[in-house]
C-alpha cells in the first residue's frame, strides 16, 4: 500500500467523530476513514462494496488511540486482497477486542494529561499578557495530537497483528500509570507557580521553611477527597462559598 494512500487514511481518520448515531456510534466515520485504502485495495466495484459494507459494523473507542487499530485493519485488508485467507469476521474482532483496551487508556492521558497540561501553560502564557498563549496551546496539541495518530497507525500498518500481544493489559496500565504521575508533577508544579493562599501571621513563615506548602496541602486534600468518590462539581461549589466567606472575615487573601 502507498504511503500517500496511509497518509489519506490517517487525514480522512480525523473525521471518526463527525458521524455519529447511536446504533453503531463512530462506524460511518470509521468507514469514511479507511475509504482510500479500500479504493486502492479492491479497483473491483463488487469487492470493495463488500469491503465497505464489513466496516459499517459497530466501532466505537476514542479518537485519537484508534490509529493503532486502523493501522492493524490495513494491514489485514491488505493481505486479504492478495488472497489470504483472513474472513470479515476475523477482522470485526480485532476492533473490537482492541477499541475496549485502548478507549480506557485514551481518556487518562489525552482529555485528563496532555490536554490539561498544555493548557495550562497556554494559560499562564496569556495571564502574563503573551500572545504565544493560546498560539502555544493550538499548535502544541496539535502537533502531539497528529504526531501520534500518523506514528502510531504507521506501528499498526508495519507489525500487525502482532502489536495486539505488544499491547498487554499490563503495558496499558503502565502508560496510563506513566501520563498520571507526569500530570500530576506538572500540576503540582502550576499549583505552586500560580495558587496562592494567603494565612495571617504564619503564611510568610511557613514560606521561609516551604514556598507554597499551604497551595499544595489544599492541592492534596482535594485530590484525597475526589478520590473518595466525592462530586467534583460539588467540591467546587463548597471552595467557592468557602473562599467568600474566609475573605469577607479577613482570614483569607486572595
Amino acid at each position: 500500500m502507498k504511503k500517500s494512500t496511509r497518509l489519506k487514511v490517517c487525514l480522512n481518520h480525523q473525521y471518526l467523530q463527525g458521524s455519529w448515531n447511536f446504533e453503531r456510534m463512530q462506524n460511518g466515520g470509521w468507514c469514511y476513514g479507511l475509504l482510500p485504502a479500500l479504493k486502492e485495495l479492491y479497483p473491483n466495484k463488487e469487492d470493495y462494496d463488500l469491503a465497505v459494507e464489513r466496516h459499517l459494523k459497530f466501532y466505537n473507542t476514542h479518537p485519537y488511540v484508534s490509529a493503532p487499530i486502523v493501522g492493524i485493519v490495513l494491514a489485514m485488508e491488505e493481505e486479504k486482497a492478495k488472497g489470504a485467507d483472513i474472513s470479515d469476521t476475523s477482522i470485526q474482532d480485532v476492533k473490537i477486542g482492541l477499541m475496549g483496551p485502548l478507549a480506557g487508556v485514551g481518556d487518562p492521558v489525552f482529555w485528563f494529561t496532555m490536554r490539561p497540561i498544555l493548557a495550562a501553560v497556554g494559560a499562564s502564557l496569556a495571564l502574563s499578557q503573551n500572545v504565544l498563549g493560546p498560539i502555544f496551546f493550538f499548535v502544541a496539541w496539535n502537533v502531539l495530537r497528529f504526531g501520534f495518530l500518523w506514528i502510531t497507525q504507521e506501528l499498526g500498518y508495519k507489525k500487525g497483528t502482532k502489536l495486539i500481544t505488544d499491547l498487554s493489559d499490563t503495558f496499558l496500565k503502565n502508560v496510563t500509570l506513566a501520563a498520571s504521575m507526569l500530570g500530576m508533577f506538572v500540576v503540582g508544579i502550576l499549583v505552586q507557580r500560580f495558587v496562592q493562599i494567603h494565612v495571617v501571621n504564619i503564611q510568610s513563615d511557613l514560606d521561609m521553611v516551604l514556598p507554597g506548602v499551604l497551595s499544595l496541602c489544599v492541592f492534596f486534600g482535594c485530590t484525597k477527597i475526589l478520590k473518595k468518590g466525592f462530586s467534583p462539581v460539588l467540591l467546587i461549589v463548597i471552595l467557592f462559598v468557602l473562599c467568600i466567606i474566609l475573605e469577607m472575615a479577613e482570614i483569607l487573601v486572595i
